[in-house]
């Protein structure tokens, strides 16, 4: 709670900044603030609360999660200073934007009553709305952000609608006491419907097959530094979400359940692996790339054993890769209007620390060691193992192998090709957030247990 109640007031005081013309100072003050407010969320790490009638519950799952999204927040912000130094007198309402996204965040993963969860993607959805919009020039920019809002607003929709049918089925929004009602009392099957509707509408948020329509458009349109934050951010908000409303609010996972999981999960890793080879906008190959990546989380659902563990690494090495990732593409595809992957010709040679930056970050979602994305991915496939889902994992390891492709189409580009047009020097900025990215990926590489033993 202390969490929230922090980021509440830092986006208050970046809006404030703005009323006395300290717009220099926005960008530092606010990654001041944040570093502090994740100081608060470790020092809580592992104190067991419940806030206001059990609206808002700190354990080790959130405050887990609650610093991996702070982190990324840090990045994204730290990007800003430079990716909106044309628009200053708008800097204040970007940040405070992307402040309040991640107490919306917070509230997804903290909450202990479904009003709260349903508070928490409201505020997060509407950043993202007003985020994917922003740049209102330009008609790519307004048609993505219109296409969000109607996916987004069906989405939330479906999971009002579904909320709804759990409060029928068992007369409260209240977690615990749904627990209590699903596993010492009789309530109507028709509660399963309402489950089956939250899992749709979180699948939406996440852009898993078949509900990913919207994200190769919507990622395309944005500006670049809004794609980052949906890839990286929003993806691993929505998923740690599913993630608890499924281990809370499903007593026993059915078969049919189980199906289901399955289907999503080779569809989305098939679907996304495919159609990425396929694509020469870079922004459009990474959506595309997001859907498969959501495949292997949702696997995480049929895990057994230390499924919360795997998730935290999984996220974690998926997020700070996808970070590392578009700190180089935001500055390779400042000037251009395409984000097309001849924009990277002859990188490794003008830039070689970018190009090994980038490389790096590609080859860990691939899943080549030793990069974390080879572990979260060896992690995640030996719990598979064991829950007899053999099919999944061979679909996974197929898809992996698939995805090799498309990005060493980026790989030989900035190696084997020459650049026709030279680039301006790198801000200090991306540069910084491209390497502390780079160090953290290999760090969770060389010492998994580090994250894998917080949720143990």
């Amino acid at each position: 709670m202390n969490t929230l109640i922090a980021i509440s007031g830092l986006g208050i005081l970046t809006l404030l900044a703005e009323i006395f013309n300290a717009r220099r100072i926005i960008v530092p003050i606010t990654i001041v603030g944040l570093l502090a407010i994740l100081g608060l969320t470790a020092s809580e790490f592992g104190l067991d609360k419940s806030y206001y009638n059990n609206m808002i519950v700190t354990d080790k799952f959130s405050s887990a999660f609650s610093c991996l999204f702070i982190v990324i927040t840090i990045f994204l912000v730290a990007m800003s200073h430079d990716f909106y130094k044309n628009q200053r007198t708008k800097i204040s309402d970007y940040v405070a934007i992307k402040v309040f996204l991640l107490a919306g965040a917070v509230a997804m993963v903290s909450f202990g009553n479904l009003s709260m969860f349903f508070l928490g993607i409201e505020v997060l959805s509407i950043a993202l709305y007003v985020l994917a919009a922003s740049n209102r020039l330009n008609l790519k920019s307004n048609e993505a952000g219109m296409k969000y809002f109607l996916m987004g607003s069906f989405a939330s929709g479906i999971i009002l609608f579904g909320i709804c049918l759990v409060y029928g089925a068992t007369g409260s929004f209240d977690l615990m006491a749904i627990y209590q009602v699903i596993h010492y009392s009789s309530f109507p099957q028709w509660y399963f419907i309402g489950i089956v509707l939250l899992v749709i509408g979180m699948l939406f948020k996440i852009a898993a097959v078949p509900f990913h329509f919207w994200a190769p458009d919507v990622y395309e349109g944005s500006p670049a530094l809004t794609t980052a934050t949906m890839s990286s951010l929003a993806k691993i908000v929505a998923m740690a979400t599913l993630f608890k409303l499924v281990t809370k609010l499903l007593p026993i996972q059915s078969y049919s359940f189980q199906i289901i999981i399955v289907c999503v999960a080779i569809g989305s890793m098939v679907l996304g692996n495919i159609m990425a080879l396929r694509q020469n906008n870079v922004k459009r190959m990474f959506a595309f790339s997001g859907i498969s990546h959501a495949g292997f989380m949702v696997m995480t659902l049929l895990c057994v054993n230390d499924a919360a563990s795997v998730l935290l690494y999984y996220a974690a090495a998926y997020s700070v890769a996808g970070i590392a990732f578009f700190a180089v593409v935001i500055y390779v595809t400042a000037a251009k209007e395409n984000e097309t992957i001849d924009s990277f010709n002859g990188l490794g040679k003008s830039h070689p620390l970018l190009a090994g930056i980038l490389t790096a970050s590609l080859l860990s979602m691939a899943g080549i060691p030793i990069l974390s994305g080879f572990f979260a991915k060896f992690f995640l496939l030996n719990q598979l193992v064991h829950t007899g889902w053999l099919v999944l994992v061979i679909v996974a390891i197929v898809t992996s192998i698939i995805s090799v492709g498309y990005y060493f189409k980026i790989i030989l580009a900035m190696y084997t090709k020459e650049s026709e047009e030279s680039l301006p020097a790198i801000p200090m900025t991306y540069q910084i957030v491209a390497v502390v990215a780079l160090v953290l990926n290999i760090a969770m590489g060389l010492f998994p247990s580090y994250v894998l033993n917080l949720l143990g």
